[in-house]
């Protein structure tokens, strides 16, 4: 998933802490505890669900999805109890196989993990079905009314399950270190089309009945469904996209190079394992960049850009199919196992397709929001290992996990060369195909196929279990953001005008470079030059759009507020919005402004944008 926020280049020295963590000693054994996932009530190790089905209708009017799902589990078990997550679920009731009904018991309430399900099985059970509606509690779910879309004449809805919000649309095993397969029949309103994490359809079905199967083994937080007035058009054989039809030809456009990302990716690290490759590209409520569902991405209508600029992030939701998707953190305190292979492998697609010049600029952003990332977080919150109990998981969707987890794997490229690194990064994913895993066993396997001898100046414990940049991270050069700095001054003593012809073949990247390059005592007057020249207040790029808002919050550019307010509005992806929000909230001024504003906004945000927006704003 792309999760990780915008942030402005930090200018100055970090300090380096030290702090203590039971796992530092990277050759311990591990203990039990730490394989177990803390943000599940459910007794998957005990008796683990192998197959679930489900069996629903999707009803716009009351919000809501109604019907069952059919858990099937192994045959090999040591207990008769099985228990599930569940989360602002209301359950009707439980059968077995043969239609008897089963005892259950829905336990007490938690905030953060919602209530243990536990279910009482008969000794010859080998399936249950538990009949239920989800409630407009739903954390997953997004239910938009019509003028929320692009068509303005059918509604819309959407899942999301990372981190562990699958279980308020699901009852089940919600945990990482589970693998399942699942099947489902979804019935939806007239001229609706449904899709899921599966085998899709490419066309509309007269009779309204979607049946879906998903035979590769995944985690629960990757089961996903979106329903709407959706159109299918291929890129290639085995890729296409999915949209609203007003968009689709404008997606298939900007996402043409797709079928090239699925080639080099395979040339990289061996065989797509997931059959095709689709992106349906949602509202622009959804609260992520993308989000790597296995067969079809979720992304963000703010990667339609109009020149291809932003299909990075296409890239990185690819490289899931590999890292996530077909090998998986077992808990969430491994996530970086998750995000920092998948940067690692996006920029090499990257590199391969658009040249080491365009990589390493987004390399270098990297870095900047890294190093501004370690400076507002607590030295426990700055580890690659986390210990994530008590907390929410999105807590640590940060770019310690992506950056910092890029530049460990970097790192290690530098010492033992790409190809070695190439080499091992096929085996491992071989290896840990369809399978789980935690740090230490990452450890423990890079340091016996990769390694192999005594590597302390690697500082791999410093990297994994110590807060901050360790001293031997890599140094990233972009000659053409060098050009980009020296173009700042130029702006600042001869205008915006003076720019135009020697910027007229840049990049998103460098012009992200360029406006996080701002110096401080820059004036609203040289802020409407700018403005002027390149109209920003009124870009069709979203990535330079927001960073032009928050620079003009910074300096009080009033003519920049009333687009301001429309993308507010408008966009619901979380990245742009929280460090819009809190750079308002941070002067009276901007906060009761942005008060009003969200006033109107609020409602076309998913839970997990308003979630982080009220905690601001409130």
């Amino acid at each position: 998933m792309k999760y990780h926020f915008l942030t402005l280049v930090f200018f100055g020295t970090f300090t380096l802490s030290n702090c203590s963590f039971e796992g530092k000693n990277i050759n311990k054994k591990v203990s039990n505890h730490l394989i177990m996932d803390s943000h599940t009530l459910s007794n998957y190790k005990d008796l683990p669900i192998i197959h679930a089905h489900l069996d629903l209708e999707v009803d716009f009017v009351n919000k809501l999805l109604k019907g069952s799902v059919t858990h099937n589990f192994s045959e090999d078990r040591n207990t008769d109890l099985l228990v599930l997550d569940s989360k602002h679920l209301e359950v009707d009731s439980v059968k077995d196989e043969s239609g008897n009904r089963l005892n259950f018991e829905i336990g007490n309430f938690d905030e953060l993990l919602g209530s243990k399900f536990s279910i009482q099985l008969n000794k010859e059970s080998k399936s249950v079905t538990i009949f239920y509606k989800t409630t407009s509690k739903s954390e997953a779910l997004d239910w938009l009314m019509p003028n929320q879309t692009a068509g303005k004449n059918f509604p819309f809805m959407y899942t999301q399950g990372q981190s562990i919000f699958t279980r308020s649309w699901i009852p089940i095993q919600d945990t990482p270190g589970l693998r399942i397969t699942y099947s489902a029949s979804i019935k939806t309103p007239e001229n609706m089309m449904a899709v899921m994490s599966a085998a899709n359809p490419q066309e509309q079905h007269s009779e309204n009945n979607y049946n879906f199967d998903m035979k590769q083994p995944i985690p629960p937080y990757l089961i996903a469904l979106a329903v709407g007035n959706l159109q299918f058009k291929a890129v290639d054989y085995r890729t296409g996209v999915y949209a609203e039809p007003t968009m689709l030809d404008e997606c298939v456009d900007e996402l043409s190079d797709m079928g090239k990302m699925v080639d080099v990716a395979e040339n990289l690290y061996g065989k797509y394992d997931w059959d095709r490759y689709d992106v349906i590209v949602l509202p622009p409520s959804f609260p992520f960049g993308g989000m790597e569902n296995p067969r079809l991405t979720f992304a963000t209508p703010t990667i339609i850009a109009g020149d291809r600029s932003l299909v990075s992030l296409i890239a990185h939701e690819l490289a899931h199919s590999w890292s996530g998707n077909l090998v998986t953190n077992a808990t969430w305190n491994d996530f970086w196992l998750n995000e920092g292979f998948t940067v690692y492998f996006e920029r090499r697609i990257m590199e391969s397709l658009y040249g080491k010049d365009y990589s390493e600029m987004l390399a270098l952003l990297g870095y900047q929001d890294l190093v501004e990332e370690i400076n507002d977080l607590e030295p426990d919150m700055q580890l690659l290992r986390l210990n994530m109990l008590g907390k929410h998981p999105d807590d640590a969707m940060t770019d310690i996990a992506y950056e910092k987890g890029y530049f460990f794997l970097r790192m290690i490229e530098n010492h033992v060369g790409r190809e070695k690194m190439d080499s091992f990064l096929l085996k491992y994913f071989n290896d840990h195909k369809f399978k789980t895993i935690i740090t230490e066993d990452f450890i423990s396997y890079l340091k016996k196929y990769l390694l192999n001898e005594n590597n302390e100046k690697l500082n791999i414990n410093e990297w994994i279990f110590e807060p901050g940049i360790p001293a031997n991270c890599p140094k990233v050069k972009s000659v053409r953001f060098e050009n980009v700095a020296s173009l700042v001054d130029d702006f600042m003593i001869l205008g915006a005008s003076s720019l135009k012809e020697k910027t007229a073949n840049w990049s998103t990247h460098e012009w992200l470079h360029f406006i996080k390059h701002l110096p401080k005592e820059i004036t609203v007057i040289q802020l409407s030059d700018l403005d002027k020249v390149f109209n920003f207040s009124d870009s069709g790029n979203s990535e330079i759009l927001a960073l032009w808002f928050l620079q003009s919050i910074k300096s009080d550019y009033q003519p920049a507020f009333d687009n301001l307010e429309k993308f507010l509005i408008k966009i619901g992806r979380r990245k742009f919005l929280q460090p819009l929000y809190l750079e308002l909230s941070r002067s009276e001024k901007h906060k009761a402004w942005a008060k009003e504003v969200y006033k109107k906004a609020r409602g076309n945000y998913h839970y997990v944008s308003f979630n982080t927006i009220d905690k601001i704003i409130n």
